[in-house]
């Protein structure tokens, strides 16, 4: 019985189909075929203007390749390059550790690496992206999967002296109708790690779309996530021994920009925060301590 034959990956339909592509298409061909990486991660004007095409030209090509649209091609050119990694968690177990102490062994070794991983956290890059949410007009925080956690902790911290001016992207609803909304004068910050979920890619995208600032708090300068941002924080999520990423960084980070915007916002800032604890004393929210 014959084996069935793999599936072309996209970028070699587009290769194989370019001798028989018009001329102006042809160009545009070859310019997605050189330029993979940048045709997931960037919108269609902007490859358009690199390339000296016109956007719509990419649509015809995706059209002549046999697609619905742009979109729907540049969606099979991000899955091919997606790494063949099924377990990308269990596989960071492999050669554990054996003997009497292993367990105390392996916590000391990743506080270690957790307290080296944090020295290297650049703070004048925190600083700088912190001055620019000060700046903005509203602040939107994605984090999906485990770093919904990071992502959660910062807008509870930023939303205790901005309340009206923060949202967390899928907090009310689908995150899609979030990223419509995002427009030039707004910051978005994007948390992720390795492997990268699609929400933090697309949110990345619409904010670079729609002029807004975006502040990427990645563990790689390549992440997909990161492509275009404003202003790159970058944690160690590999470094640390364990089955699962450290998010350690990337929560000091997130920490770090809530507390220096907070000292931007000036009076302003302390009094907006001092009427949230004042809403929350009357609420009776906290147990009260006895004497």
């Amino acid at each position: 019985m014959a084996q069935p034959q793999p599936k072309s990956s996209p970028l070699n339909e587009l290769c194989s189909a370019l001798p028989t592509l018009p001329a102006r298409l042809q160009q545009v061909g070859r310019f997605v075929a050189a330029n993979d990486y940048d045709a997931t991660t960037r919108s269609m004007r902007d490859l358009a203007a690199e390339a000296g095409a016109d956007p719509a030209a990419f649509t015809r090509l995706a059209k002549a390749l046999g697609y619905s649209g742009w979109d729907e091609l540049r969606a099979a050119l991000t899955e091919a390059r997606r790494p063949a990694q099924a377990q990308p968690f269990s596989a960071r177990t492999r050669g554990g550790r054996k003997g009497p102490h292993a367990e105390t062994s392996l916590v000391a070794d990743k506080l270690e690496a957790e307290a080296a991983g944090l020295a290297r956290i650049s703070t004048g890059s925190v600083a700088d992206a912190a001055k620019a949410l000060h700046a903005a007009r509203r602040i939107w925080i994605a984090g999906f999967r485990s770093c919904r956690s990071v992502a959660e902790l910062l807008n509870y911290q930023l939303r205790l002296f901005r309340s009206d001016e923060v949202q967390l992207v899928g907090g009310s609803g689908p995150e899609d109708l979030d990223l419509g909304a995002f427009q030039r004068g707004d910051a978005v910050v994007v948390i992720g790690f390795a492997p990268y979920s699609r929400a933090s890619v697309l949110s990345a995208r619409a904010a670079h779309d729609s002029g807004a600032t975006l502040v990427a708090i990645a563990d790689a300068i390549a992440a997909p996530m990161a492509e275009g941002a404003d202003h790159l924080l970058l944690y160690e999520a590999a470094a640390s021994p364990g089955f699962f990423p450290s998010l350690t960084g990337a929560i000091a980070i997130a920490q770090s920009l809530a507390a220096v915007t907070f000292v931007l916002g000036g009076a302003r800032a302390k009094r907006r925060l001092e009427e949230t604890e004042g809403r929350l004393a009357a609420m009776s929210q906290y147990v009260a301590e006895k004497g």
